[in-house]
């Protein structure tokens, strides 16, 4: 079937939808009994009548679909795919945003989502959309594989997506939340949040009724007629009704408030009073909203409810809310899209939402830097497994573990102790007449990254703003991490080293894409999504740029030392967690153990990687301590 032909049948309807849809059941207990929830009632009564539930939902569906996405394959960070261009846009009429602010709005007021791939080549999709839940009907055999998923309009079926009995995969993906009583449709949690709705509803009601009648309490039109005799007598029929309607027409209504009521003959009023207590419902209305907040995982600060204290300021219930809702959420929908949009691609694609980048958690990020770094300078981590920790590549010699005092490394699983005073009988004799010089070199190897100038220049800026403006008219090229670096370029922001080197993997890896069609000015679809996307990335001028510093910090970074290419009184650096140590070599072993005189502590040496005894260095002048350390920890000075 046609991808339009498709969609005019499926869309395109003229007959008028039906009212009241059976399609979706939901399970709760919103009655003493219980009581199936349709998704127009969860959608009317909840999202469109009660402020809560409206803020709720908004509150989780914005800040989710904010957070950007990343492509890897391994540790790779893609930037330009066409899995990427599906997901900024994944069909004409939405894009990246609004196509996941829906999607967690369905799932926060049905509990279920539908997503469909459409325009499907060897598997791969065009398109992506979303199916109403209201309108989709699962059938099965009674086991918890559906058999298939009915598209219904008019109480017809319009169309039938099979499921695999074997994989369970389909055209059309079900994204649900957990369901005690039910094998195929999610819960709302509008479903355990019913009674708390009807009760913020119906006392919102009786507010306004109440303030309707100018804030009044009803009374009671009193009739005391008698007859000739002395009885009583009443009102016909016809009387009271027109009694009752001269009374709702004079009277009710806030813009009668106040206005004196006149009685004639044998009638007589008698108000009948409410206490302010009585008339407040606000305590009630507060109560409610905490529990529906409760149910949708918002703290009821950022709902407006007063006098709530669970968190001490909003920045604190605002991290609750990333932490404890919209992170969950995030990590099952690219769980169920990793596990079902993204292999039609390429198996070895992983879809990652970037949650670093995410404001509110900077306070976190923060925390968990501290946290590491002491774990590293109390010997729990070793600084390469603080940086996976904290989402960073390995570096050469950060593999050691450290205790406190000076920062010792731990090698072969002992503590290395400083030895105090030097045992000279140890150690072999070496010249100290190049002391000095070798400290000055390694004095400038301290600043010497430090003064690489990291700051985008003009033309990088001006390709980079030229980028954004092609995306914002086009439409397409780039990915979030790609606007986020024409940013920094356009605003010359002082980059990072490890910034400078993605920028140069990128160019180098997407060099190619200038000899596709559209990349170069006057030819067809010019610009194209891979001229758009080098342009973010600051284009020519940047590839230059970055290559021109990159080079620059290799140069001083240099390369481990490898076997042979140090002497006993060379002056070394290695990596320590208080930064770059430094100290000369006193002794080297190029095979079996390697000691340090008065301790317990050794190192394996080889003749691939030798170890040595080094005399430390602090403030450039020679310590008491010494440490051991294999050649490829050392760089020579």
């Amino acid at each position: 079937m046609a991808q339009q032909t498709f969609f005019q049948k499926l869309f395109n309807i003229k007959q008028e939808e039906q009212k009241n849809s059976n399609m979706m059941g939901y399970f709760g207990v919103g009655t003493e009994e219980a009581k199936q929830y349709k998704y127009e009632d969860l959608a009317k009564e909840g999202y469109l009548k009660n402020a809560i539930v409206y803020r709720c939902v908004n509150e989780i569906s914005k800040g989710a679909s904010a957070v950007p996405f990343i492509i890897k394959m391994g540790d790779q960070i893609i930037e330009q795919h066409p899995l990427i261009d599906l997901l900024m846009r994944p069909n004409p009429l939405q894009s990246y945003s609004e196509f996941f602010n829906s999607l967690y709005g369905y799932v926060l007021l049905s509990g279920n989502a539908y997503i469909l791939k459409v325009g499907s080549e060897m598997g791969t999709p065009k398109e992506l959309h979303q199916l109403r839940p209201d309108r989709i009907q699962i059938k099965g055999g009674g086991n918890p594989m559906p058999d298939r998923y009915e598209y219904m309009l008019n109480g017809q079926v319009r169309e039938t997506y099979p499921v695999d009995q074997l994989n369970g995969f389909s055209e059309l993906k079900h994204i649900k939340l957990w369901n005690p009583l039910d094998d195929y449709y999610g819960l709302s949690p509008m479903s355990a949040a019913a009674v708390e709705v009807d009760q913020f509803n119906m006392a919102s009601k009786h507010n306004v009724n109440l303030l309707q009648n100018g804030a009044r309490p009803s009374g009671a039109v009193i009739f005391k007629p008698q007859d000739d005799a002395g009885f009583a007598v009443n009102l016909t029929e016809s009387q009271r009704q027109q009694l009752l309607t001269d009374l709702n027409n004079r009277f009710a209504g806030s813009g009668n408030a106040g206005r004196p009521m006149l009685l004639e003959g044998d009638f007589d009023w008698k108000e009948m009073g409410l206490s302010p207590k009585d008339m407040d419902f606000h305590q009630l209305k507060n109560m409610a909203a905490t529990d529906i907040a409760l149910c949708f995982g918002v703290p009821s600060q950022l709902v407006g409810v007063p006098d709530s204290q669970t968190y001490s300021n909003v920045a604190e219930a605002r991290l609750a809310l990333y932490e404890e809702t919209i992170i969950p959420h995030l990590r099952k929908i690219s769980s169920d899209l990793n596990e079902w949009l993204v292999p039609l691609f390429d198996d070895r694609l992983k879809l990652e939402f970037d949650i670093d980048s995410i404001p509110a958690l900077s306070e976190r990020r923060k925390r968990t830097y501290e946290n590491v770094t002491s774990a590293v300078r109390e010997g729990i981590m070793t600084r390469n497994e603080a940086r996976e920790s904290l989402g960073l590549q390995p570096v050469d010699g950060a593999d050691e573990l450290y205790i406190s005092a000076n920062l010792f490394p731990i090698s072969d699983g002992e503590v290395e102790k400083p030895i105090n005073p030097i045992n000279d009988e140890d150690l072999e004799d070496y010249d100290d007449d190049e002391t000095d010089k070798a400290i000055a070199l390694l004095l400038q190897e301290e600043k010497a990254l430090s003064d690489i100038d990291t700051v985008p220049n003009n033309s990088m800026a001006e390709e980079a703003a030229r980028g954004l403006q092609w995306r914002k008219k086009y439409n397409r090229g780039g990915t979030t991490v790609g606007v986020a670096r024409a940013n920094q370029l356009m605003n010359k922001e002082n980059l990072s080293i490890d910034t400078v080197k993605r920028m140069y993997s990128y160019f180098s890896r997407h060099e190619v894409d200038k000899q596709g069609e559209g990349f170069s000015q006057g030819e067809k679809g010019y610009p194209s999504a891979g001229r758009i996307a080098w342009a973010l990335w600051g284009g020519d001028a940047g590839f230059s740029w970055s290559t021109k510093v990159r080079n620059q910090i290799e140069r001083e970074q240099g390369k481990k030392a490898e076997a042979g290419s140090l002497k006993v009184g060379d002056m070394v650096s290695w990596d320590s967690s208080g930064g770059r140590a430094r100290g000369k070599i006193t002794k080297i072993v190029k095979t079996g153990k390697l000691s340090v005189p008065d301790t317990d502590f050794t190192l394996n040496a080889s003749e691939d990687n030798p170890a040595a005894l080094i005399r430390v260095y602090q403030g450039g002048e020679p310590s008491d301590t010494i440490v051991g350390h294999r050649f490829s920890t050392l760089r020579k000075v």
